[in-house]
């Protein structure tokens, strides 16, 4: 039953993912593009989850919240950068 529900966990996430990146090569705007990106970096968290959870790792959790947070901080600064925003 584990193996049919990841299995099952991670095709749904694989066509996930790849309708994110067609978001990201074919995003009309920027702002898109950036939405697809950090939309990528979750799926990419999620997959690392999925993943710790299958090889009983608890590691691969610790490097998922750390992608996880340095994935909100990059989002972040391009939000400002496209902003045009200096931050003061």
């Amino acid at each position: 039953m584990n193996v049919f529900l990841f299995s099952w966990s991670a095709g749904i996430l694989g066509v996930a993912a790849v309708l994110v990146l067609g978001r990201l090569v074919g995003g009309p705007t920027i702002p898109d593009r950036v939405v697809a990106l950090d939309t990528m970096n979750t799926l990419a968290v999620a997959i690392m989850i999925l993943l710790a959870v299958v090889y009983d790792s608890v590691v691969m959790v610790d490097v998922a919240v750390v992608y996880a947070a340095l994935s909100f901080v990059t989002t972040l600064f391009i939000a400002r950068h496209l902003e045009g925003g200096t931050g003061r």
